[in-house]
């Protein structure tokens, strides 16, 4: 089993981290929004909405609507665990998809996240990765900074994102709902 790098944490606790298991944690972000677009194509479908209005389907006006959530969930799991495992970047999938699309991504995604391993992340916990979020902003980061931070707040911020978008619609889901792929 691959050793984890020592790090602090709140209250002085020193607790061993292991970066594969993010793929673990990933993979069920997945398997949740997936079962929450489900469950929002079944509420829509009898609501006699089409699969393209609820794709479009926004929080607030100003937000990025279900479609964006969706492509960020597919593209943040893959590119972070490649760039951190240190292995070429799957290309981002774009915006403009429709249902059965987002689907298959979603298989995609999660049969990528299959394949890895633990030794491609053994010993890459200070591997410097620097990457450009914005023009004028591009930290360089240990690798297991940006996964345990930056991507994985991104990851549950956009599924927390998917999961009130559909609750705003009044899609019948609950907390239970994010935990499809268990615990």
């Amino acid at each position: 089993m691959a050793e984890g790098r020592l790090f602090t944490i709140a209250g002085g606790q020193i607790v061993p981290v292991i970066l594969y298991t993010f793929v673990g944690l990933y993979d069920r972000a997945l398997v949740a929004a997936s079962h929450l677009l489900d469950k929002g194509v079944d509420y829509a479908s009898a609501q006699g909405i089409s699969e393209s209005e609820m794709l479009n389907w926004r929080l607030i006006d100003d937000m990025q609507p279900l479609s964006f959530q969706l492509m960020v969930l597919v593209n943040f799991s893959q590119q972070w665990t490649a760039r951190v495992a240190g292995l070429p970047v799957p290309e981002w999938i774009r915006l403009e998809q429709d249902l059965p699309t987002f689907r298959q991504k979603i298989a995609e995604a999660r049969d990528y996240l299959a394949a890895l391993t633990p030794e491609q992340f053994e010993g890459r916990d200070d591997v410097p990765i620097s990457y450009k979020i914005t023009d004028g902003l591009e930290p360089t980061l240990p690798a297991g900074r940006w996964l345990s931070g930056f991507a994985t707040t991104n990851l549950y911020f956009h599924l927390s994102t998917l999961y009130g978008i559909l609750r705003a619609h009044g899609v019948p889901i609950g907390k239970a709902d994010l935990f499809a792929a268990g615990f």
